[in-house]
């Protein structure tokens, strides 16, 4: 059998150290208000023990309610860490539902098929006349969609695949130009694209939604959901 090198005791403390540290989190961040109170309590604890009166040393009850009162604390903020897993946890499986969904997300990409094709526009206030107009890869003008009155917000529309003469537009990529007016005045307006949830992935503040292709998107950043 192979002999375990020995190592010294200086080797030793520094890996301690370092595993403690990592523990503690102290390498870059700070130590949270539960560690710094369990730090006092457990040195306020030590000094009392230490300069205590030999002829009236502390009670062994009192001693062990100190130490159950720190291990509530200690539980306390554990059951809130568990609790914000399980938040994190219940968020991704509710989510999961939107997988297969097809979403509205800013763009000016429209996808043509043989069905048809869908796309969306954001308004910032109501609009008396709101248009859209479709480009194809050349950028020549393939279609002009009348979508009429629209109050503020996000309004999704189909388009049939025809265009302005008639003709049935081949299957591709086609680009969306919004315009929308309120009384003969410009209203701030965005196109939007169709894209489709393919999975729930953990994001650093939460569920966030993997598109395909498209990325991954923040709930805040998806403006409609379609049934």
């Amino acid at each position: 059998m192979s002999a375990i090198p020995a190592t010294s005791d200086a080797t030793t403390a520094t890996r301690a150290d370092a595993i403690l540290a990592r523990l503690g989190g102290r390498q870059g961040s700070t130590a949270s208000a539960t560690d710094e109170m369990q730090n006092r309590f457990l040195t306020l604890l030590t000094t009392q023990l230490k300069n205590q009166d030999p002829l009236n040393p502390m009670d062994n009850a009192e001693v062990t309610s100190q130490l159950a009162q720190m291990s509530t604390v200690q539980g306390i903020e554990n059951l809130n860490k568990m609790f914000q897993q399980f938040l994190d946890t219940n968020s991704v499986s509710e989510l999961s539902a939107l997988v297969g969904r097809g979403v509205l997300i800013e763009g000016e990409r429209l996808e043509l098929t043989q069905a048809g094709g869908v796309g969306g526009v954001e308004l910032a206030q109501p609009a008396d006349q709101v248009t859209v107009t479709l480009f194809d890869a050349n950028g020549l003008p393939v279609r002009k969609l009348d979508l009429g009155a629209l109050e503020a917000g996000t309004h999704n529309f189909v388009w049939d695949g025809r265009a302005d003469d008639g003709q049935i537009a081949a299957p591709g990529t086609y680009r969306m130009v919004i315009e929308a007016k309120s009384n003969g005045d410009p209203v701030a307006a965005k196109a939007l694209q169709l894209a489709q949830v393919t999975a729930v992935v953990r994001g650093p503040n939460g569920a966030d939604l993997q598109l395909g292709s498209d990325g991954v998107y923040r709930l805040d950043e998806i403006k409609q959901v379609l049934s």
